[in-house]
């Protein structure tokens, strides 16, 4: 699954490093070399015209130090390198890499959309001690974002619900998903997404797990829930289908469990 490797350690303070491991973006892709996906080096990064400012600690990884970083103008690179989405990713880059490059995404995004104050305008600072950018003008201050959003796979005696969503790129059969309101709960999110999405209602919820997901700063918080009553009533904005599998039913094909969708799904899935 995705997620940050227990060798890691996040640092809020920069450190001089002469190699270290740089997870620089541009629009949401990361910057590798294309014959073995290695992270660019400190040569590559001048040729490119970074500003070293524009540097985030993200901590270390096995020891090494990471930082994660951002450019808005898409330079010609050098021979042999590219931008890669971090889905593309998934499968060919090291499990341990990707996970930090997870967070890594997630804090230059942060940065990049923090170098201005969102109350009066003015310029932003690092905050000593903590991750947070501080104006200096107002004293606003601003974390990293981060959106929590609940996941749910409703149980029926052996059938669980599951539905393709209608935003979703890939059309595939998946837990019913949603992100809280202000002011609910995970619990309160599930209830309400549940029976707005396919007009159900549930009960005797379990917790399942949670994931960072940076696509592009959501928190996962998957549960299992029991059917309560309804019959299946998609909202055609959000539900493209939404059906039972059971024993006997031919399921959604099998995926990597990269994310705690897939997971959760293989949790429940019949033995084959």
């Amino acid at each position: 699954m995705l997620q940050t490797p227990a060798s890691f350690t996040p640092l809020l303070a920069p450190r001089d490093d002469a190699a270290p491991l740089t997870f620089l973006f541009h629009a949401g892709r990361l910057l590798v070399r294309e014959a073995d996906l290695a992270l660019p080096d400190r040569d590559v990064l001048r040729g490119l015209g970074v500003d070293p400012l524009r540097m985030q600690p993200v901590g270390l990884l096995d020891g090494r130090y990471a930082e994660a970083g951002w450019t808005d103008v898409e330079a010609p690179l050098p021979a042999g390198h590219a931008w890669r989405g971090l889905r593309s990713l998934f499968g060919e880059f090291d499990e341990a890499l990707l996970g930090v490059a997870a967070r890594a995404a997630q804090l230059a995004e942060w940065a990049r959309t923090h170098r201005f104050c969102g109350a009066c305008g003015s310029g932003m600072l690092l905050a000593a001690g903590e991750r947070c950018f501080k104006c200096a003008h107002c004293g606003h201050m601003a974390y990293p974002r981060i959106s929590p959003a609940m996941m749910v796979l409703v149980r029926r005696g052996d059938q669980v619900l599951l539905a393709q969503h209608a935003q979703y790129t890939v059309k595939r059969f998946v837990p019913l998903a949603g992100f809280l309101e202000a002011g609910e709960s995970v619990e309160e999110a599930v209830h309400r997404e549940v029976f707005e999405e396919v007009g159900l209602r549930v009960h005797n919820l379990r917790y399942f797990g949670s994931q960072s997901w940076p696509f592009p700063h959501s928190l996962m918080i998957a549960f299992t829930a029991d059917y309560l009553d309804g019959e299946i009533r998609v909202d055609p904005a959000e539900i493209v289908e939404a059906r039972w599998f059971g024993p006997g039913d031919a399921w959604p094909e099998r995926v990597p469990q990269v994310s705690i969708s897939s997971m959760l799904v293989d949790a429940h899935r019949p033995p084959e």
